[in-house]
């Protein structure tokens, strides 16, 4: 009993480092289990995929350990771990965080630690996602049905396109050809109502498009995920030469600050409330809004901008509430016109708020002025 507890504190004190204090795979606080294979400390829910690996694991609290077990995790820990699994971990590659999709966390600690694809070793065949060039099909949702179909895409690095065939005989040439310059892709399984659900957006003419597609093997989505952001850095490599990594991975793809419902009027504040999809897209400080969750256009922008330039969100209860069925109220003051919003509850309220003042206190960088000056407000 008294080694048990020993080798417990011992424990305890390790994961207390700060290099051991966060789970080595997807940065949670406070990791109670530990892999005694790898050497790594991490949480329960990453304890679950090592376990699948076969990578040994224990909870540090519950299971007991024998002294050369303990010896080994002293003599390892995170930092010598991701040296070696991680040694070679491209920039543009996405590490997942505490909240993003589980299987995205899978895939990052199965390439890691089962496929060895960061340990800086030559691999043949080349990592798909490392070619710069990338084809396959993917369960594609119709611009006007809902219904998905099987389509071809086809992403180059050379040409910074991402292409796809409405039919499987390319002869007739592409449905779309989408620059990688504004692309944008994003997780959205909830929405999309698939596990691996992916929302890709990118500018068509005057509108932002979006195609809702997935493939039923993560491996697969993950690596098109990967393989986008590959072609995505390239391009800002090569439009911004003196941008540091520090500066321009941010920027290869992001997920939405807060997307949800709620009703909108017109600009008269007198037409009756309708039921919209709203997304914040904080880098290009957009405020869209769509018919429905998955519509593939807009149906308007709202530029939102700083305080200084004529913009503000309060708090509001609507002059006139015709058609409305929600009564927390938010108002978005731009130099043009004043939008009306209502939320169904306070705490959505409360969220929509936060978020837009986190936009509003953002200084405004030269490009978001040119963003504002091609944005014409709708109904």
């Amino acid at each position: 009993m008294a080694n048990r507890e020993r080798n417990k504190k011992i424990l305890l004190e390790l994961v207390k480092r700060p290099d051991n204090s966060v789970c080595a795979d997807c940065g949670a606080p406070d990791p109670d289990w530990a892999s005694y294979k790898l050497g790594l400390f991490v949480c329960l829910s990453c304890s679950g995929v090592h376990r699948s690996l076969s990578n040994r694991v224990k909870s540090i609290k519950l299971d007991f350990w024998e002294d050369e077990l303990v010896e080994f995790m002293k003599s390892n820990g995170n930092v010598s771990a991701q040296a070696l699994y991680e040694k070679a971990v491209p920039a543009y590659y996405y590490r997942p965080h505490l909240n993003d999709c589980t299987f995205l966390t899978e895939q990052w600690i199965r390439a890691k630690y089962e496929r060895m694809e960061f340990t800086g070793e030559t691999k043949y065949p080349p990592i798909s996602y490392t070619t710069g060039f990338y084809e396959g099909m993917l369960w594609k949702k119709g611009k006007e049905k809902a219904q998905f179909l099987k389509r071809k895409f086809v992403l180059s690095e050379r040409e910074f396109t991402l292409t796809y065939y409405n039919k499987e005989n390319e002869s007739k040439g592409p449905k779309a050809v989408i620059p990688i310059k504004d692309l944008n892709a994003t997780f959205q399984p909830e929405k999309i109502g698939h596990p691996h659900g992916l929302q890709i957006t990118y500018q068509d003419n005057d509108h932002t498009r979006n195609l809702y597609v997935y493939h039923d093997s993560p491996e697969e989505i993950v690596t098109w995920f990967n393989a986008i952001r590959a072609a995505r850095y390239a391009y800002l490599k090569t439009a911004y030469p003196t941008g540091s990594d520090e500066e321009l991975v941010p920027k290869i793809t992001r997920n939405y600050l807060k997307q949800g419902y709620m009703e909108k009027t017109g600009p008269l504040q007198k037409e009756a409330f309708k039921k919209r999809w709203f997304i914040l897209d904080s880098q290009n400080r957009k405020l869209l809004y769509f018919k429905g969750k998955l519509d593939a256009e807009e149906l308007g922008v709202i530029f939102i901008g700083t305080e200084s330039n004529g913009y503000s969100v309060k708090e509001c209860v609507p002059k006139h509430a015709r058609g409305n069925k929600w009564n927390c109220g938010i108002a978005v003051e731009t130099p043009e016109r004043q939008f009306v919003f209502m939320c169904e509850q306070e705490r959505e309220q409360r969220e929509w708020l936060n978020a837009l003042r986190q936009v509003l206190s953002r200084p405004m960088a030269p490009q978001d002025y040119s963003i504002e000056a091609t944005i014409k407000y709708k109904r």
